[in-house]
């Protein structure tokens, strides 16, 4: 494996770990030579791309990545084509409507954003983070991700709520969601506050992609829900049209 190549995959298993990694994890999860890994990660550090804690030895990503991350952003284009629908709904339905990339079973991030012209105290932004299985759009991540459901339930059983459904609860809205093509959370991961997800899915009906509305739950009810969901799965199925069509 050439170095660069070696150097990429400690940048992105940084970026997808919760908590920061020492040398032994990093080595042993990438199949590196220890002396090799170390190398690599020295360099890293001289770049400003990853950091190392002097007292733990472990490592995280740096600075440097912040540029390089906008770039990837900005060069994206899923986020190019769901930004439109992602304006056209948060003007319509006056909601926080914002974009996401898969990460596998780690992370959902956030790469294009529409804020709703309400205020809304739930801080989110491009380049934030939040685990994949979490609220509406972890459903539909578990029923459109193509993951085996007993990783499926290990990460479910990670995950921190404000109001945490039961596994069999759960694993019925995921059934749901996939008859559906899109899923409600009323509450469950922030108290009050309802998401609606819908993915956007690949020739191989795989998600990678979704868009994700977010706003008081006491202003949407039920049946809204449902119809803000159904504009969402078509808006859905827009942007996986002009992105997989070919």
């Amino acid at each position: 494996m050439p170095a660069v190549t070696r150097a990429i995959a400690i940048l992105r298993l940084l970026g997808s770990s919760a908590s920061p990694l020492g040398l032994k994890a990093i080595a042993q999860t990438l199949d590196l030579v220890p002396s090799t890994c170390l190398h690599i990660l020295r360099a890293l550090v001289e770049e400003k791309l990853a950091k190392v804690n002097p007292y733990s030895k472990r490592y995280s990503l740096d600075v440097g990545m912040l540029p390089l991350g906008r770039a990837v952003l900005r060069n994206s284009s899923f986020a190019t084509l769901v930004q439109p629908e992602l304006d056209r709904l948060s003007k319509r339905y006056g909601l926080t409507a914002i974009g996401v990339e898969m990460l596998a079973l780690e992370y959902m991030v956030v790469v294009a954003l529409s804020r709703s012209p309400a205020l809304l105290g739930l801080h989110v932004d491009v380049g934030s983070r939040f685990p994949a299985l979490i609220s509406a759009s972890g459903r539909c991540v578990a029923a459109f991700g193509n993951h085996p459901w007993k990783k499926i339930e290990q990460r479910f059983r990670s995950l921190r709520w404000d109001n945490a459904p039961k596994l069999g609860v759960w694993r019925k809205e995921v059934e749901s969601a996939k008859r559906k093509g899109y899923s409600i959370d009323r509450s469950n991961y922030i108290n009050g506050i309802a998401i609606i997800a819908a993915p956007v899915l690949d020739a191989n009906q795989h998600m990678a992609q979704g868009i994700v509305l977010l706003g008081l739950a006491e202003q949407i009810n039920n049946s809204a829900a449902i119809s803000i969901a159904r504009d969402m799965r078509a808006a859905a199925e827009t942007v996986a049209k002009q992105m997989y069509s070919h």
